[in-house]
């Protein structure tokens, strides 16, 4: 048995009791099956690329700003803090954390937008249904299959991935998770508790350092903050009396003690539904999430989240930075279109078989922001 497996609570997925991958392997000698998704995952040359990939502010804006894979980076730590504390699998949670991000395409939620839009009639794109495309199909590092062949609880955990802006698939999730004892064949699986986990992380992540970002911009100060009973009670609790005179030189006090306000809330408010489940397929029933804020701190997390779309992601500076980036996307998209050739021979070979609009959808996804820039420069611009 896994080392700390007997302190999971019974909603928890065993990693004993993995359904194994699509394509059989020996088990690794040294780590557990989601360790080992990890382990394939950052590995990746799709989790490399996060590194360039847009979060808010285009990583060529400010060097200290959040990019797609520090966000991950945070996502995860959180993901397995709670996930500790809640005596899940913290190694699923992790891995599925992780991976969640992997089918961003370049220039943020805008180039994600941008390529729906080019891909309209063929299919449309979204991010986290490409997130598994990326780790079933895309990556290919294997000779023997295509894809990193994680784990069916891994791959189960991406598809049931909800925030507000990621939209899951749970209607086919039966495709990856067997029928267990308890759980009825007709039955449209819900996410497991660790899936749950990683996506209450994605939301509090984003929140937290977009929050701490924007005030790094300039975009929001103390007198937009007054008015947010979470950022009050956080600062009265990391700064007591102390008069504020400069906010930059006390977000991070403020923002460390705003999140685990929320951790601790999301565990209190969590624990009563999750003692009613005595196993992880009977989670995988209930078609509402057992990993909550309670109703009162998800109002005032919802405040901030307002904040931010007012003054952050509908920002004139952001506006523009996103038109710029939709704008390399669609002419890219159509330079392709017009002279597939110009595809890398790797993708334009597929295109016979998938299409020329899914193949092209597929490596813009795949492009960091400076490398589309780049390739709107060459192919579009001369």
């Amino acid at each position: 048995m896994p080392n700390g497996e007997h302190t999971l609570a019974p909603y928890a997925v065993r990693s004993a009791g993995s359904r194994g991958r699509v394509h059989p392997e020996p088990d690794d000698p040294l780590r557990g099956p989601f360790e080992f998704d990890r382990h394939r995952i950052i590995e990746s040359t799709a989790f490399r690329r996060l590194e360039h990939k847009t979060q808010v502010f285009a990583p060529s804006h400010h060097d200290h700003f959040r990019t797609r894979l520090t966000h991950t980076l945070e996502a995860a730590q959180i993901a397995r803090c709670l996930a500790v504390a809640l005596r899940a699998n913290e190694a699923l949670a992790e891995a599925i954390t992780l991976a969640h991000d992997l089918g961003h395409p370049p220039f943020g939620h805008a180039g994600e937008t941008a390529l729906n839009e080019a891909m309209t009639h063929h299919g449309g794109f979204n991010h986290n249904a490409n997130s598994l495309r990326v780790v079933e199909y895309l990556e290919h590092p294997f000779p023997a299959f295509r894809g990193l062949n994680i784990s069916i609880e891994t791959l189960a955990g991406l598809r049931t991935h909800a925030t507000r802006y990621d939209v899951p698939e749970t209607a086919n999730v039966g495709a990856y998770v067997e029928a267990e004892e308890d759980v009825p064949e007709t039955h449209n699986y819900c996410a497991s508790v660790e899936a749950q986990i990683a996506s209450v992380a994605d939301r509090i992540a984003y929140n937290c350092h977009d929050l701490e970002d924007a005030i790094g911009a300039g975009f929001v100060g103390l007198a937009d903050l007054a008015g947010i009973p979470l950022w009050r009670r956080a600062s009265d609790r990391a700064l007591g009396d102390e008069v504020v005179k400069n906010i930059h030189a006390v977000r991070r006090l403020v923002i460390d003690a705003l999140l685990n306000g929320l951790l601790a809330d999301i565990v209190a408010a969590s624990r009563p539904p999750l003692a009613t489940i005595s196993s992880p397929g009977q989670a995988r029933t209930v078609p509402i999430s057992l990993v909550v804020l309670s109703t009162t701190v998800d109002q005032k997390l919802q405040e901030v989240e307002r904040l931010l779309s007012d003054r952050v992601y509908h920002h004139p500076e952001v506006v523009r930075m996103d038109a710029e980036g939709q704008a390399m996307i669609h002419g890219l998209f159509n330079a392709y279109r017009r002279e597939p050739a110009r595809l890398p021979a790797r993708f334009s070979a597929r295109i016979a078989d998938q299409g020329a609009e899914r193949v092209i959808c597929d490596y813009i996804a795949g492009m960091t922001d400076r490398f589309c820039a780049s390739e709107h420069n060459r192919l579009v611009l001369t």
